[in-house]
């Protein structure tokens, strides 16, 4: 990252209509924009949270085809901006199931990078129950993005619970987080994790969130936030939709990993 930048985490509380949800979704993109921020990020399944556990799968779109994808590509080119679009269903060679899939638009327009959910979800106490694996496919690659702007490092939602993932991406300014935590996690353990993730890979942390009761019947924790590599909060929103916003400094980048040089003191790989 060679000088500051201005970033935001779009917090939603989607339903199970994908036009409304894409509706909202443009009016917090505008809103972000409008404050300057040049990268936004949207919560996981920014677009759809169904009623049931198939629903994704009438949405689901193949790589460049379709009205999610190109509204996302849209949204970048009428605000210039580099966007990510949280996660969305993609098509997967398993017809019962799909890839929950991250992308990058750049501000031409073009997608410029895809990372597939590594970790899927699995919860089970009392009368809470998820099972990712039942309609999600894993992804196997890891992804890291140079831009202009940031380098950036992906994950979604669950991921958040597995370092290993970002210290395989190596050093990177930014690492994304989009998710939809559950309440009941969400309230233990979300920013617990996150400032973790932030400390141990000295660099910047922005995780978009889904945040609020949902038609389907589910809570989502929300608390989307904005960490700095020192482990501090700089932005957070506890629930409801709206924006996080905030600068990542290249100079305290700097300043942290200088004072406190970890990634350059580890000898087990």
């Amino acid at each position: 990252m060679k000088q500051a930048l201005m970033v935001a985490a779009i917090q939603m509380v989607s339903g199970a209509s994908l036009n409304e949800n894409l509706s909202e979704a443009a009016r917090l993109i505008a809103l972000a924009a409008q404050s300057g921020a040049r990268l936004i990020a949207l919560p996981e399944y920014f677009c759809m949270l169904g009623r049931k556990e198939t629903d994704k799968l009438e949405i689901a779109e193949a790589p460049g085809v379709g009205p999610i994808q190109e509204f996302l590509s849209a949204r970048a080119v009428q605000h210039q901006i580099w966007l990510s679009c949280g996660s969305m269903p993609f098509i997967s060679p398993d017809a019962g199931r799909v890839f929950n899939t991250q992308l990058i638009f750049d501000p031409s327009g073009q997608q410029i990078s895809r990372y597939d959910k590594i970790h899927l979800f699995g919860f089970n106490r009392g009368t809470e129950s998820y099972d990712e694996s039942r309609g999600i496919l894993a992804g196997r690659t890891i992804e890291r993005v140079q831009t202009p702007v940031a380098t950036l490092g992906l994950s979604i939602c669950y991921d958040l619970r597995f370092p290993e993932l970002y210290r395989a991406l190596g050093e990177v300014d930014l690492i994304l987080v989009p998710s939809a935590f559950t309440y009941t996690t969400g309230m233990a353990h979300w920013e617990i994790l996150l400032r973790a993730r932030a400390i141990e890979n000295q660099c910047y942390v922005l995780a978009p969130a889904q945040g609020g009761q949902h038609e389907n019947g589910r809570r989502t924790w929300g608390h989307t936030m904005l960490i700095d590599p020192w482990g501090e909060v700089m932005s957070v929103l506890p629930e409801h939709a709206g924006v996080v916003s905030g600068t990542i400094d290249p100079l305290r980048l700097q300043e942290v990993r200088q004072a406190l040089p970890a990634l350059k003191h580890r000898t087990l790989y």
